[in-house]
């Protein structure tokens, strides 16, 4: 097993232990028989079949149309390789995740990640398979890696998910941050930059009466910078009441797993807006 997946499967491992610690992890608030099904079928077929095949699907795409430019990043200054897939990979998927809440089939292919009505761990895979097969962001980290990026994106990938399941995760890390003082001027610096609790669970938040919630904005994976940028950014430095969607049609695990092969629920003509009544 190459150095960092272990690394990404030991802080996966890390969070689950501290939920277990600390909250319910086996039992979360409102959990259905679906939950557990979709986040395991999920989670299996992202980190086993689609991540891997689409990565691969990368790199061969680039071998084909670039022949001669294979390692050609291996002498660019490790920073600027980085940068490379913070863009490539990082600000692509914060445009795939905006546009998933704007067109209502990606929606239907997202809709899994937010039916939840808890944040944990246990939701960060949590997606349609479809939805992995079509993001942009790991064709072209394929790409990178066949360009010479493969000695970046290793630190990149274990850099990017410890903030992505921090940012899910129920134990809430940066909570009693808020409450040391001295420390305010530091994390008004670090809940723009990356992802945080607060800031991620505004946009899974049910009811935007809350004056938490932030369902059409707070996108960014490992940066939260990409929202401060382009407008979609809410920061309150607290926690929405309830966690989940509303005024939409129930479904089933089939349906949030394999979208369209399975169609259960209508067509929406519009993304929902969660903060809206019907």
């Amino acid at each position: 097993m190459k150095p960092e997946i272990l690394a990404v499967l030991l802080i996966f491992i890390g969070f689950i232990v501290l939920e277990i610690i600390f909250t319910q992890f086996f039992a979360k608030p409102q959990q259905t028989k679906d939950d557990a099904v979709v986040e395991v079928i999920g989670t299996l077929m992202l980190t086993v079949v689609t991540q891997p095949l689409v990565i691969l699907g990368g790199f061969t795409i680039a071998s084909l149309i670039a022949p001669d430019a294979q390692d050609m990043l291996k002498s660019w200054h490790f920073l600027s390789v980085f940068t490379l897939f913070l863009v490539f990979d990082d600000l692509s998927q914060y445009w795939w995740h905006r546009i998933s809440h704007m067109v209502p089939w990606l929606y239907k292919l997202h809709r899994p990640h937010h039916n939840a009505n808890y944040l944990s761990i246990r939701v960060v895979y949590r997606n349609n398979i479809f939805y992995y097969f079509l993001m942009p962001g790991l064709w072209f980290s394929g790409a990178l890696i066949y360009l010479g990026g493969a000695w970046a994106y290793a630190s990149y990938i274990v850099i990017k998910m410890a903030v992505i399941f921090g940012a899910h995760s129920d134990v809430r890390w940066d909570a009693p941050l808020y409450k040391i003082k001295w420390l305010s001027p530091i994390m008004w610096v670090v809940e723009r930059t990356i992802s945080t609790p607060s800031t991620h669970s505004a946009h899974h938040g049910k009811h935007a009466s809350d004056g938490v919630t932030n369902y059409k904005g707070n996108f960014g994976n490992l940066l939260f910078f990409w929202d401060v940028l382009f407008g979609t950014a809410k920061i309150k430095r607290r926690y929405p009441a309830e966690i989940g969607v509303e005024n939409l049609p129930e479904t089933t695990a089939a349906e949030q797993l394999i979208w369209p092969l399975v169609n259960v629920t209508p067509m929406p003509k519009a993304t929902p807006d969660l903060g809206a009544k019907p």
